[in-house]
């Protein structure tokens, strides 16, 4: 035995294996992805390699972790507090059922559960699009209290979108009114529009604006609505097969500045 600990870890859907010493102190982690072992000091090479040995599924490279690229350095340059990135599907509406809870006996559910069940379920979609090159940002707060609910950066390009609860309800949609079961119609797609355009203005790139509906027994759309996509949340796994726009770089890039909060101070 040589000390080392070996601790498996697992975000946004890529695994690493950390290989630790015994104060907790981490001397190598494998990522399984990239088949390759990062050292942060080569005095302990082959104690890690014996550590790693019953979890290593064939050649792997073994070496210093990589020179950061510019977006990394970004990102790792940021403040906590500025740092969108861990941000959880609905995280204002959390925050917000958390400071204001709804009575206990109310009769009628809280909207804003509803709400946040719906960007809870879409959040949850596009994380799992980690693994095919995406990154997900989450409650993206705007000036004036609005919000983007996800904004989606992958090799298809950039994708503000808009989760609404649709549960057991049919959906009209006569651009830019939305109406869901038997209330009113409302011009809905007016704001994801509006909220795509101010990510694009943010961002000085093209965003395209989406609404994803959570639940809905049937989708009517009259025609097809001006430049919005319209998906349900079994639908947004389609986005990873939509060909490529942006490159590797360009998509880290991209995320490495929309994490920033002070991107969005300004639009």
């Amino acid at each position: 035995m040589n000390g080392l600990r070996v601790i498996p870890t697992r975000r946004h859907g890529r695994e690493r294996l950390y290989v630790c010493l015994a104060d907790g102190s981490n001397v190598a982690w494998y990522d399984r992805e990239a088949a390759r072992v990062n050292l942060i000091g080569d005095d302990r090479r082959e104690d890690v390699l014996e550590a790693l040995g019953p979890f290593l599924t064939g050649p792997v490279a073994v070496g210093p972790p990589p020179v950061p690229t510019p977006a990394e350095l970004a990102r790792l340059s940021l403040h906590p507090d500025d740092d969108l990135a861990p941000n959880r599907p609905g995280e204002a509406l959390v925050i917000d059922l958390d400071r204001d809870p709804p009575p206990a006996h109310r009769l009628r559910s809280d909207p804003r559960r509803h709400a946040l069940a719906a960007e809870q379920t879409v959040g949850e979609a596009l994380d799992r699009l980690d693994g095919a090159g995406w990154h997900t940002l989450h409650s993206v707060a705007l000036p004036g209290g609005d919000r983007v609910h996800h904004l989606a950066i992958g090799p298809a390009g950039l994708f503000a979108i808009h989760a609404v609860y649709a549960r057991r309800r049919r959906v009209r949609i006569v651009d830019p009114m939305v109406a869901l079961g038997r209330r009113a119609p409302e011009p809905l797609l007016r704001r994801v529009r509006a909220d795509a355009d101010r990510a694009s203005y943010a961002l000085t790139a093209e965003v395209h604006p989406v609404l994803a509906l959570v639940g809905p027994t049937d989708v009517s759309v009259t025609a097809p609505p001006r430049t919005t996509r319209i998906l349900t949340d079994a639908d947004l796994p389609d986005l990873a097969r939509l060909g490529g726009v942006l490159k590797p770089a360009d998509v880290e890039a991209l995320h490495a500045m929309a994490r920033d909060r002070g991107t969005w101070a300004r639009v």
